[in-house]
């Protein structure tokens, strides 16, 4: 397993795509991801990326997340070859899975949530890696 990106939550994507820019990160792609309520951009870092959320609604989760938190770390995403078996390894040890089945996320890959209430505050999504 290793770390596929870190999501922060930002308002706009703009803003946030010109810190990167000015410390020299520059997004490969950037997305609307519909079914999550996000537009996303990814920027790589080494072998893994940060993915920038804006909300794309005033009622989506990122939206939530901003009102309650402001903008920042959201989540830490782990690439794994089977998001089943990394689900039903979390439910086996004992952590909350928000997903029961996986859902489509960005990069049209499969994703899963382990609620932060079992994880020591810090939001887990599993992608699974694209098929090679």
């Amino acid at each position: 397993m290793e770390i596929d990106h870190i999501g922060i939550a930002v308002r706009k994507l703009e803003p946030a795509l010109a810190v990167y820019g000015a410390i020299g990160i520059r997004a490969t792609m950037t997305e609307a991801v519909p079914s999550e309520g996000v537009r996303v951009a990814f920027l790589p870092v080494g072998e893994s990326h940060i993915e920038l959320l804006e909300p794309l609604a005033a009622d989506g989760p990122i939206a939530k997340f901003l009102e309650n938190r402001g903008e920042g770390l959201h989540h830490i995403a782990l690439a794994v070859d089977d998001i089943q078996a990394a689900m039903t390894r979390a439910r086996s040890g004992g952590l909350a899975v928000i997903d029961e089945v996986p859902r489509q996320g960005a990069r049209g890959r499969k994703v899963a949530f382990v609620h932060p209430k079992s994880t020591g505050g810090v939001l887990l999504e599993f992608v699974q890696n694209a098929p090679r």
